[in-house]
């Protein structure tokens, strides 16, 4: 006798899973958590260059999510896109808020009796100065060029996907591109000299 399993129903489209969270379906939320956690800290990490940043930025994200739940609409039948775009806010105000704690620190100057142990960290910090560049040039993009940006070339989320969640046509969205590379690659040779 063959012994019948049972089929597992596919998983939920995030649609359906968005429709629950916005009833309070914590399950349904904790479900989009798991396939979207390590896409969004990946996101984070390209625009932080800090594995602990990306953390906070990954919590404070879908903090942001679950907070504005019953808000938004997706664009797309993924989640992903939105969620890519609340990480690359949320990347923008931690950046802006290490800037002022930097700036304090150096008004304050430097802990009494603390060892300047700068020698260890020199790579780390160049390599987070270039990527702050890169991220302050961002920010200074007209808003419609930097979510473009900020979407296609640092989240890798496709043209088609993120028009739908910009809600603007894939063609305007190749524009704000193109025009945001001509614009970025102007702005960081300036400061580079």
């Amino acid at each position: 006798m063959t012994e019948v399993l049972p089929v597992e129903p596919p998983p939920a489209a995030d649609r359906e899973l968005w429709a629950a969270v916005q009833r309070g379906d914590r399950d349904a939320f904790t479900e989009l958590y798991h396939r979207h956690a390590d896409a969004v800290w990946q996101h984070a990490y390209r625009l932080t260059a800090s594995a602990t940043t990306a953390e906070d930025v990954l919590a404070a994200t879908f903090l942001t999510a679950w907070r504005r739940r019953s808000n938004v609409l997706l664009a797309a039948d993924s989640a992903r896109p939105w969620l890519l775009a609340v990480a690359a806010n949320e990347a923008r105000t931690e950046w802006r808020r290490a800037t002022r704690h930097r700036r304090l620190s150096h008004r304050l100057g430097p802990a009494p009796d603390v060892d300047d142990h700068a020698d260890t960290v020199v790579t780390s910090l160049d390599d987070r100065r270039r990527v702050h560049r890169v991220l302050a040039a961002i920010d200074k993009l007209p808003a419609s060029q930097r979510d473009a940006v900020t979407l296609c070339l640092v989240a890798q989320v496709s043209h088609a996907d993120a028009a739908r969640t910009l809600g603007i046509p894939e063609a305007t969205l190749r524009s704000h591109i193109h025009r945001a590379r001509a614009r970025l690659r102007t702005t960081l040779l300036e400061r580079a000299r």
